[in-house]
């Protein structure tokens, strides 16, 4: 977990150059994380696929109401949502077979961590992807 290369693997060129990153929990306020690092990487060239059954549309993008409703299947699933959600959300990718998982920072759940990368998973937990992006592409 949170190995510098599976770090790098996941935000590729850091121009976002065919990656596409599902935001689950992606608010539509302005003010919450979710939204400001999203539209971050999107300013990056990341493709945003929202994951939040609450709102129709974030950073112009159709919001989906689940991992298994998303229209292609994303590089990276990016979770913003509290630690107790994270093992349906590792189950949802292990049937998808979806092969990145990256929890934002302040957020843990070693449990789940540990089912995912048993199913083959990489894991990026208790790490802010923009902040991480940063550090490398800045």
């Amino acid at each position: 977990m949170n190995e510098p290369e599976t770090i790098a693997d996941m935000l590729g060129d850091g121009r976002g150059t065919d990656r596409v990153i599902a935001v689950v929990g992606l608010s539509d306020n302005p003010a919450r994380p979710s939204h400001s690092v999203s539209a971050y990487m999107q300013r990056h060239g990341y493709r945003i696929l929202p994951v939040n059954p609450q709102v129709q549309q974030v950073l112009g993008e159709r919001s989906y109401a689940r991992l298994e409703d998303l229209p292609e299947p994303p590089d990276v699933v990016n979770v913003f949502r509290l630690p107790g959600e994270i093992p349906g959300i590792v189950e949802s990718m292990i049937a998808l077979g979806l092969r990145n998982l990256w929890v934002q920072a302040g957020i843990v759940n070693e449990q789940a961590a540990r089912r995912a990368e048993a199913a083959g998973i990489r894991v990026v937990m208790d790490r802010c992807i923009l902040v991480e992006h940063g550090r490398r592409f800045s």
